[in-house]
């Protein structure tokens, strides 16, 4: 199948594959995996191979943009040479990362030669006891020291933080300013009711930018593209980078959803909200058309999430497990 047939039955066109690659995590934050839960077999988790053969599939499909995620993906042994084999399937134009920062700085070159096209670190605070508060472990230094090297070496760098109230919303202002000498995004994203997530409150991205225009009066949209996700980005002549928001709760954008998510288990999941997927391990591991469920999947994604009204949210599984 081609490019051609990889738009569903709302106009979207699906070319965006996030990849779990572990549910294991070297932190322990609130909104994700804030205790030692139960994990998966690793004879359960896809191999390298596996997730090639995937993106094999994918790619045929129409899939050009992949995300590798976890849990944490740099605690699987072997992920940077993964992304350099996911650079070299034929079709895929882009590969990027998400990552907690922790493991990130001593693996950067070896990231920058396999290929790698952006790198997400996750930054929900810049106070050191906060961030052992919010995570249990005190790595704050290394994460900056690792966002630094990140752009030191050119690598597009987007930084990632949850906003949540009463918590951290007072730092949003000075996270805003690491694009002021760094040139890197800095994306706030709203909470979703997913998970460890019901438990926390969702702050109004639209409040945010109202408190950025004070510091940053001539903040305005940019109408080029940053990125193939969801986030709308802001620049200032303040900024060496820009400031992004992903207001999945206050600012639906199912009308342009682009993606399908697959779980390190192997199920390919249509959309955040609901339980629905498609069991790609066990089709790999018994011959079956990895392609056809590519097909399958587009078809079956909904129109719209649910976050409004948690009460119809059917997914249950923590987002260590479905991939952040």
């Amino acid at each position: 199948m081609n490019a051609s047939g990889n738009v569903d039955h709302y106009g979207r066109t699906i070319d965006y594959l996030r990849i779990s690659i572990t549910d294991r995590c070297n932190l322990r934050c609130r909104y994700c995996m804030p205790e030692d839960i139960s994990l998966i077999s690793m004879k359960e988790i896809l191999t390298y191979e596996e997730i090639i053969k995937i993106a094999e599939a994918a790619a045929k499909f129409g899939i050009r943009h992949l995300k590798v995620t976890g849990g944490e993906p740099l605690a699987r042994k072997g992920a940077v040479g993964l992304v350099r084999n996911l650079k070299q399937v034929p079709g895929i134009e882009t590969v990027t990362l998400t990552t907690n920062g922790t493991l990130l700085k001593p693996v950067l070159p070896s990231l920058k030669s396999a290929g790698i096209d952006a790198i997400n670190i996750s930054l929900d605070t810049l106070q050191r006891e906060r961030f052992r508060e919010i995570t249990k472990f005190d790595r704050l230094p290394e994460v900056l020291e690792a966002i630094e090297a990140s752009c030191s070496l050119g690598i597009r760098t987007k930084i990632n933080t949850a906003v949540m109230p009463d918590i951290n919303t007072n730092e949003v202002p000075a996270l805003a300013a690491l694009s002021e000498r760094l040139p890197l995004s800095v994306r706030f994203i709203e909470m979703m009711p997913i998970g460890y997530g019901k438990q926390c409150k969702s702050y109004d991205n639209s409040l945010l930018l109202k408190t950025l225009k004070d510091r940053y009066p001539d903040l305005h949209p940019i109408p080029e593209k940053q990125g193939y996700g969801p986030a709308v980005y802001y620049g200032s002549a303040a900024l060496l980078g820009n400031i992004g928001f992903i207001s999945a709760v206050h600012g639906k954008f199912c009308g342009s959803c682009n993606r399908l998510r697959l779980t390190a288990a192997g199920e390919l999941k249509y959309c955040l909200c609901y339980e629905d997927g498609i069991d790609l391990r066990r089709l790999l591991r018994s011959g079956g058309n990895i392609e056809n469920a590519f097909s399958y999947a587009m078809q079956q994604k909904p129109k719209a999430h649910c976050f409004e009204t948690p009460e119809q949210i059917s997914e249950q599984k923590e987002m260590s497990r479905i991939g952040g």
